[in-house]
């Protein structure tokens, strides 16, 4: 209904239909369409949801290394564990360490093996700089330095991350050769954005570091990387932050998104959602357009600063500019039970400041993407 609230709406497409307008406006009900019901919904949780950004990055990574996997699911338990009070929580961490060590140490081969063959020697490097760091990081632990574990944690999960990157020896797919000749990112790339918060004493300048994930999302992690190469949202304001998502991306003047100067036309990218488990993204179609309701996206609305396209809601294949940021889990979009997974394609995340994104007011100014 009209005026309805995100929050009690039981009605999962409407909020849907917020998120996909190109318009920072509540659509009126009747244009809300009611979809099925997703059954059996309990299948698609298994276990607690992955929410940090980077461990869904290097999840997404097109490589298959059990090894490596079980060091890196190891060190990320150690997440949890910190949760309880005091120095118990050690006891916990400790255990993650030694497993975490005994597996690469009894495994390292293997993880050298998986490692592509023009990246063996930075490979072999970064594999040297684990073993050092997980030694240290036994030190640490079993020193009850509790204030040290989290730093020492994230600098060797970067590692396990850089590790499995040099595992990709080529790109896994071939783009449909109707979207070829667009802007294609077929890796990964770091965005550095820029924002000037206006009204805000606590805060005046943020730097927001978005990693795009061309693996996954090639035509649109490269449409974005191009636009931010031409500068087109140097400039521009934030349009929308209603706690929900912040969104921006509509140039002024009558078009809705970008126009390239080579066909003076909006340049439109299609919906583009990677499987877990398939090889290739589907392209034009809704995950519930194709009856996949148990499929889960490789990458998910699970992290706070999750980047998205916004499109137009009756055309799946309408997005061009227009970004947004997912901030708000609420009842309708719970990490790894998201009804926006599968209808919006999601292309990177937010991996540094990313809090500050609750910060954003429309009006405020991103001064720079590079």
């Amino acid at each position: 209904r009209k005026g309805f609230s995100l929050k009690n709406c039981a009605l999962c497409i409407a909020l849907a239909a917020t998120i996909a307008t190109l318009q920072p406006t509540v659509a009126p009900a009747s244009s809300f369409e009611y979809g099925p019901v997703i059954p059996e919904l309990s299948v698609l949780i298994s276990g607690p949801p992955i929410k940090d950004p980077k461990a869904l990055l290097r999840y997404a990574l097109p490589i298959d290394n059990k090894a490596i996997r079980e060091v890196q699911k190891s060190l990320e338990d150690i997440t949890e564990n910190l949760k309880i009070p005091g120095v118990k929580a050690l006891d916990s961490v400790e255990r993650n360490v030694r497993q975490a060590s005994r597996i690469f140490n009894q495994s390292k081969a293997a993880i050298l093996a998986g490692i592509a063959e023009s990246k063996k020697g930075h490979g072999q490097e970064l594999l040297d700089k684990l073993t050092a760091g997980l030694q240290d990081f036994q030190k640490i632990v079993e020193a009850r330095e509790r204030d040290i574990v989290v730093p020492k944690q994230q600098a060797l999960l970067d590692l396990v991350g850089s590790v499995e990157e040099d595992m990709v020896d080529s790109f896994p797919f071939e783009v449909p050769e109707e979207y070829s000749s667009k802007p294609l990112l077929k890796g990964r790339a770091t965005v550095e954005m820029k924002v000037k918060v206006k009204d805000n004493p606590n805060l005046q300048d943020v730097i927001f570091r978005l990693v795009l994930d061309g693996y996954n999302a090639p035509v649109t992690a490269g449409n974005f990387a191009d636009l931010v190469e031409r500068h087109f949202y140097d400039g521009m304001e934030i349009q929308r932050a209603d706690g929900f998502v912040v969104q921006t991306g509509d140039p002024e003047g009558p078009a809705e998104g970008f126009v390239d100067p080579s066909t003076e036309k909006v340049r439109k990218i299609p919906l583009e959602i990677m499987v877990d488990g398939d090889k290739s993204p589907v392209y034009g179609a809704t995950l519930e357009e194709l009856g996949r309701y148990k499929a889960r996206t490789k990458l998910p609305f699970n992290a706070f600063g999750t980047i998205a396209m916004a499109r137009d809601e009756f055309d799946d294949d309408s997005a061009s500019s227009q970004i947004f940021w997912l901030l708000k889990e609420s009842e309708l979009t719970p990490s790894d039970a998201n009804i926006l997974d599968g209808r919006y394609t999601v292309f990177g995340y937010v991996t540094e400041n990313q809090d500050y994104l609750a910060d954003l007011k429309v009006g405020d100014l991103i001064e720079s993407a590079q």
